[in-house]
Order: structure tokens, then C-alpha cells, then sequence
């Protein structure tokens, strides 16, 4: 070492000498030494030593808890919710001192501590505590292994979906105050609603009403669902609101802010980086706020005395996550109001059947408008059909009828006008050629298919089905076409050349619009918000939208239309909906009514009949057909349950999209369908995951997937 006035020697000059001056340094310095990971010789916590911990394994067969050894040192940092790293995997003979070692570090949960264990051997100890967050509360625990169960999965998984990754520098940062709960809000648009005002009245003194609430169409239902989380928040409750996507989410970020300031709830979105999500996420936990609006993973916050769980537009597909073991906002929320009692608020413009279902179990109580409310509110539906188009030589070429023709034309004198095309990559079902009626099978009503033009076949159970006939019309000849969302916006370019094109779907999808004369054309579930509203629209290729392969078809283009035309200004306004689908058709008649919540009631009626979803509970096992054998044979099915299939699934192909759930490019899978009658669903899914535990202790073999619920089931 030399001091700033001393001459430096020569370059390359003492290295030797420096290198070794710096070792010894550092040999002689007193660092701390890094604590052994195994604790050996540690003395044990005087109290509860005992430590209960959820590791971070998600496979089935090691889905329960594993006692580990709580050393004094950790007894204040150890108690139960914070994140934890222990030893996992060590054998019984790798013992020293009464402690077991070996194993390699995974984290996890501390869900207890005890006096005692149940495991007679000797016990690891904890290596660490990650932080003294208590991050998973007996409530969210509770929770969490009610969903596992429910579908038939592991408690690891449910808290990876629950509890989100860590971020030291926010949680570092302390959480602000809570702020005085705000005075009970009006009920605003809630009067247009028979019991909207009491509904309001009832959360803000504390109860738990459950309601399936049918919006009227307008730009009001943002706004609507603020006022029920401020009449929350009135009581000294909490309230969660989760909604389809951020667009959503950011309309009633903005009512409720509008409606009661900034610090009283948080949103959580995908939009958010991790630091900012978790912060927000903390806020939550600590109370700080006691709200939070957000997209799907928001259904496990972690809300301080919880008051309302409410979700919008449950039949949109992102509810259902994409992770295992593949929940639903709907299910998730209806445990949430089960195991905190509090109330519930099921929302949409349109009506799910399992929103149907509610309300006629009792569940939950209906929650409308009047007729004459619904008539001021909603559009003129008009419809145009196979025959007139067939007849129009010209909009058949082009696929714009005179009649949508001539609407475009108006409304593009006032304002937009939305074209909602169906989304690409639809894969319609077989239907009848003359009517349109769905192709479904003799046997057991599922769809039929003729993949690469092979033999038609059903997709359910795989009797072929040679012979078909159509029930409603007597034809024989069936048909399947679909045409893509940027083709109509050239063909649109063409038809009116001074009139503004924009496109909104998968690859960029626009919040809102102006007001001013234009076309938007959309794919459903894209379609931009107008300001002031749309003048008309435009609803084409409902052929399409009727063919797909799955048993909600109508439900879900019903729901798809009511979606886009609830954007279109009141009768009253001049606002027009064209809807290109037959007109008889069942769901076009429900639109024409503006009636969802019949349409639904006849389609949870026929179900019932049936045997469908969601009367009946099914499963989807899928996997390589020598290993669906093998599970099927295993399995210890309830006595009621029914087998369909297995069937080959499509074989997904190199560079095409493939969605969750689908085999292995180039793999040949099949899948079988399990259905039980009502109250047997508890039975199938401990059936499932006990076979699938089993299976995968011995060694597992080929993978099998397991889907409880699937949303498309054909």
C-alpha cells in the first residue's frame, strides 16, 4: 500500500508482492462466515419448534405439508405466511447429529407452527426466511385449497396463481395510511334497475346480498359498478372487482376515482411491472386499500375484510386462466362469498347459462330493468338473412347486403360505425348447408367433424357418422366458411372510398374512437369504445359465429353481438344494428329481443334434459391413447360417472398458433370425456387426482392432462 505522495513503481513492477499483500488482507479479515444451510447443532425454539411448510412442488403426489425443524435464531421470523427456503429431497439414512441433511434448496410457505411433529424421524431445519412478509393468510390458504380440490390440483400451483413473486424494493417501501371510508354513494343509473337502489342500500349497511346483475346497454355500467364498491367501502368493508382485460379495468378505475378520489382502491393488471404489482398487490395485504380493481389474477387479493366480490362479463374466455389447475373468476369469486360471507355481483350485458343457473338455484337473486327500460337503452336490431342475401347478387359477392349497405350510409352521417367480423382462427363446426342447424351426433349430441375431409365422425364419443341427416330439413349436404377481419376492411375501403378505415383485433386493439364519421371494423371482444356512442352497426358472417365446434356456440355469439351492439347509441338516438344470420335462428332471436337472460333460461332448460354442463359436472383427460388407457383402467370413477371417447385430438402442426392444453406438436393425443349427474363433481375430481397422484409416484410415464370444467368441450 502506498500513500498519494509516494513515486508508483514501474508497471508490472511488485505485482507479485501486491497480489500477495492483498490475500493476506483478506485472510486476516473478519468477515462473517455464511451460516451452515443444515443448522447442525443450532438450538431448537423453546416454543412450537416445529414448522409447517408448503413446499413449491406442484405435483400431485407431493401435495401435502412437511414438518421441518424451527432453530432459535429464526423463532421470531418464522411465523406462519412468510416465504421460506428449506432442504427438499433429502433421504432418511442422510442424518448428523439428529438432524437431516442433503437435498436440494426450493422455497415455500410456512403455514404453522407446532409443539410436536407427526413424522417420527428426524427433522431438517429451515435454511432461511426469505422476508418477514406474511404474505398467505389463513383465508387465502383456505381458499387456495378449496380451488385445488375443486379442480382436481395441487395447492402449489393454486399459490403460484395466488400469491405473486417477490420484490424486495417494494417490499421495502412502506404501504400509506387507509383513508376514511367515504359516505354512501347515490344510486344514480341503479334507479333505471327494480332493486338496483336497495341492492346499493344493503351493501352499505353491511349485508351480503348476491345478485346476477343484466346490464342495460350504454356507457353506464362502469360507473354502475362503482357505486356498488363506494356503497362497500361506506360499510368499513372491502371490495374486488375483476373484469376481462385492462380497457375494462381502466373504465372503472376511472368511475370509482371520479366517484370517491384517489387512495381508496388499486388496480392490479397485467399492464403494471413486477415492482408496481407487487406493491399494489401489498397495499392490499397491509390495508392500506381497501379495493382493488383488476383482470384475472386479481381474483386471489388479498382485500381486508372483504364486503363485495363482483365480476364483469363472465362468459369472456379470459376468465379462465391458462395455468393449472385452469380456475374460473366466476367459481374462484363464488367461493370467496361462501367462505367470507359477503356479497356477490355477477354482471354482463349478456347472460351465461351458469348465470342462469345461479338464479334459479337460488344462489343469487336476479338483478334487471323493465322492459321499457330495456326498449330505451338498446338499439333497433334488424336481421338479414340467407334468402335475402341470396337474392341480393351484388352484396353476396361483396357480403354487404343493401340493407347494411344503406345503414352504413346513415350512420356514417352522424357518426362511427363499428363492423364486428368474426375473430380469425375460428374453426366452425358442421351445420346443415340449407339451415344451418348444427351437425350433432345420434348417439350422444356432440358436434360432428370431418377432419381433411375424411369420414364424418362425431367429436365427443368417435362413432362415425356416416349417413347423416339433417333433424330440422331433411338435407344432406353440409357446409363450413369463415372469412378474416382484414378482408372486409379492404372490401369496406372500396364501398365508401372517403371514409376513414380502422381495424382493431389481435395484433393492435384500440381503446376508443372518436365521434366523428368512420369505419372501425373489429374482431368481437376488440371493439373500441365510440365517444358518444355508435351510430350503427354491423354484424356479419353470423354463420360463422354459429359453427363453431362447442356446446355454448350460441350462448357465445349471442354474447358476442350483445357486446358490440351494447356500443351502439339508444333507439331512441338513431342507433341501428345489422346482424347478416339467419333469422329464425334461436340466439338471433334473443338479439332481435334484446333477451339473453330467456336465451340462457332455455339453454340451461335444455341442458338439464341433456345431461350437459353446467347440470352435470365433466372432466377432459387427454394424453397418448396407451396412457389414457392405462389412467382410465386406474381411475376409481364414482359409480355414476360416464366415459365418452376417447377421441383423437387434431394434431397441432409446426409454426401454426396452438392454444393451452393442446398436444405436443406432431404428438397423436386423444381425449376422453368424463360426466357425472349434479352432486358427484366433489367425487370425480378427488377420483381424478388421486389416480393422477398415484400414476405419478410410480413414475408417471407419459403425461396426462387433466381439465376440469374445460370451456370447450365441442
Amino acid at each position: 500500500m502506498s500513500r498519494n505522495d509516494e513515486r508508483p513503481e514501474e508497471p508490472g513492477g511488485g505485482v507479485p508482492e501486491q497480489l500477495a499483500l492483498i490475500r493476506e488482507t483478506v485472510r486476516k479479515a473478519k468477515v462473517p462466515k455464511a451460516k451452515p444451510r443444515t443448522w447442525r447443532g443450532a438450538p431448537l425454539a423453546k416454543e412450537l419448534p416445529v414448522a409447517r411448510v408448503m413446499v413449491n412442488k406442484g405435483v400431485l403426489h407431493l401435495d401435502q405439508y412437511f414438518d421441518y425443524a424451527v432453530t432459535e435464531e429464526l423463532d421470531a421470523v418464522a411465523q406462519p405466511g412468510v416465504r421460506v427456503r428449506v432442504r427438499f429431497g433429502a433421504g432418511a439414512h442422510n442424518v448428523r447429529e439428529g438432524r437431516r441433511e442433503g437435498g436440494g434448496m426450493i422455497d415455500g410457505f410456512l403455514i404453522e407452527r407446532r409443539a410436536e411433529s407427526d413424522y417420527a424421524g428426524p427433522l431438517a431445519a429451515l435454511a432461511y426466511v426469505v422476508s418477514p412478509e406474511p404474505v398467505l393468510s389463513p383465508e387465502l390458504l383456505a381458499l387456495s385449497r378449496a380451488i385445488a380440490d375443486r379442480y382436481a390440483g395441487s395447492l402449489a400451483d393454486v399459490l403460484q396463481l395466488a400469491v405473486p413473486p417477490r420484490n424486495g424494493p417494494a417490499e421495502q417501501k412502506p404501504s400509506p395510511e387507509p383513508l376514511p371510508p367515504p359516505g354512501a354513494p347515490e344510486p344514480g343509473t341503479w334507479e333505471r334497475y327494480a332493486h338496483g337502489p336497495a341492492f346499493l342500500r344493503e351493501l352499505a349497511a353491511g349485508g351480503a346480498p348476491r345478485a346476477v346483475w343484466n346490464a342495460l346497454p350504454g356507457p353506464h355500467w362502469p360507473d354502475e359498478l362503482a357505486r356498488a364498491v363506494a356503497a362497500t367501502l361506506a360499510s368499513r368493508r372491502g371490495a374486488l372487482v375483476v373484469l376481462p382485460d385492462g380497457r375494462s379495468a381502466a373504465r372503472v378505475d376511472a368511475a370509482l376515482t371520479a366517484l370517491v378520489g384517489k387512495g381508496h382502491h388499486t388496480v392490479l393488471t397485467a399492464d403494471a411491472g413486477p415492482q408496481k404489482r407487487y406493491r399494489q398487490w401489498l397495499a392490499a395485504r397491509r390495508g392500506s386499500v381497501r379495493a382493488v380493481i383488476g383482470t384475472r389474477a386479481a381474483m386471489f387479493a388479498p382485500v381486508t375484510d372483504l364486503g363485495l366480490v363482483a365480476v364483469w362479463d363472465d362468459g369472456d374466455s379470459s376468465h379462465s386462466d391458462d395455468h393449472a389447475p385452469f380456475p374460473h373468476v366466476r367459481e374462484v369469486l363464488e367461493l370467496r362469498a361462501q367462505h367470507s360471507t359477503c356479497g356477490f355481483l355477477l354482471g354482463a350485458t349478456s347472460c351465461t347459462v351458469e348465470a342462469a343457473q345461479l338464479v334459479e338455484s337460488k344462489w343469487a337473486a336476479p338483478l334487471r330493468a323493465g322492459r321499457e327500460q330495456v326498449r330505451a337503452a338498446a338499439p333497433l336490431i334488424r336481421t338479414v338473412g340467407d334468402e335475402e342475401v341470396a337474392r341480393d347478387g351484388a352484396a353476396r359477392a361483396a357480403r354487404l347486403p343493401s340493407l347494411a349497405w344503406q345503414t352504413v350510409r346513415d350512420g356514417l352521417k352522424s357518426g362511427p360505425v363499428l363492423v364486428q367480423v368474426p375473430r380469425r382462427g375460428y374453426v366452425p363446426s358442421l351445420a346443415c348447408e340449407r339451415c344451418r342447424t348444427p351437425a350433432r351426433c345420434r348417439h350422444c349430441a356432440g358436434p360432428l367433424e370431418a377432419a381433411d375431409q375424411q369420414e364424418l365422425h362425431c367429436g365427443w364419443c368417435g362413432r362415425d357418422a356416416a349417413g347423416w341427416r339433417c333433424g330440422e330439413c331433411g338435407s344432406v349436404r353440409l357446409r363450413a366458411q369463415v372469412v378474416g377481419a382484414r378482408r372486409t376492411a379492404e372490401e369496406l375501403g372500396r364501398a365508401f372510398p372517403a371514409v376513414p378505415v380502422r381495424t382493431s383485433g389481435r395484433d393492435h386493439v384500440l381503446e376508443s374512437v372518436p365521434g366523428v364519421p368512420a369505419l372501425v371494423v373489429s374482431t368481437p371482444g376488440a371493439e373500441p369504445v365510440a365517444e358518444g356512442g355508435y351510430a350503427a352497426a354491423l354484424l356479419l358472417d353470423g354463420w360463422a359465429m354459429l359453427g363453431r365446434q362447442d356446446l355454448r356456440v350460441g350462448e357465445e355469439a349471442l354474447r358476442r353481438w350483445i357486446s358490440a351492439a351494447a356500443l351502439v347509441r339508444g333507439q331512441g338516438e338513431g342507433g341501428t344494428v345489422v346482424v347478416v344470420a339467419e333469422p329464425t335462428l334461436r340466439p338471433v332471436q334473443a338479439l332481435v329481443r334484446w333477451d339473453p337472460v330467456g336465451h340462457a333460461q332455455r339453454e340451461l332448460a335444455e341442458r338439464a334434459e341433456l345431461g350437459f354442463p353446467p347440470v352435470s359436472r365433466m372432466a377432459a383427460v387427454s394424453g397418448r391413447p396407451e396412457a389414457i388407457a392405462a389412467f382410465l383402467a386406474a381411475a376409481e370413477l364414482p359409480d355414476d360417472a360416464e366415459v365418452l371417447g376417447p377421441v383423437p385430438l387434431r394434431v397441432a402442426e409446426p409454426g401454426r398458433p396452438r392454444r393451452p392444453g393442446d398436444p405436443p406438436v406432431g404428438e397423436v393425443w386423444e381425449r376422453a370425456l368424463l360426466r357425472v349427474p349434479p352432486g358427484s363433481g366433489a367425487a370425480l375430481a378427488a377420483a381424478l387426482k388421486a389416480a393422477q397422484a398415484a400414476r405419478l409416484a410410480r413414475g408417471g410415464g407419459d403425461p396426462v392432462r387433466i381439465r376440469i370444467d374445460p370451456p370447450d368441450i365441442g
